[in-house]
């Protein structure tokens, strides 16, 4: 399906992706980067919390997967801003 939509539109699957999230209406006052970095930190807590889950071999349920996911989603922005904050305090020396 999404291939589909990026095969329509010239583009490889990445491409297409990366476009739609930049173009996709931000948190007022949310910069495009801080919407990708807060979409890049909630993708790596899932997948740090899922390697970890596989590394014990315990199975994991729909309603636990749905719980890491609203976890992730709810603190994600908060986390970017966080992050670019002490990345530009650094810059600054």
């Amino acid at each position: 399906m999404l291939e589909e939509r990026a095969r329509a539109n010239g583009l490889t699957l990445s491409e297409w992706v990366r476009d739609v999230l930049l173009s996709a209406p931000a948190e007022p006052g949310a910069e495009a980067s801080d919407v990708v970095l807060a979409e890049v930190l909630a993708l790596r807590a899932l997948f740090l919390n899922l390697q970890f889950r596989a590394a014990s071999q315990a199975p994991l349920t729909e309603a636990e997967m749905r719980g890491l996911i609203e976890r992730a989603d709810a603190v994600k922005m908060e986390r970017a801003r966080e992050r670019l904050e002490a990345a530009r305090k650094e810059a600054k020396g």
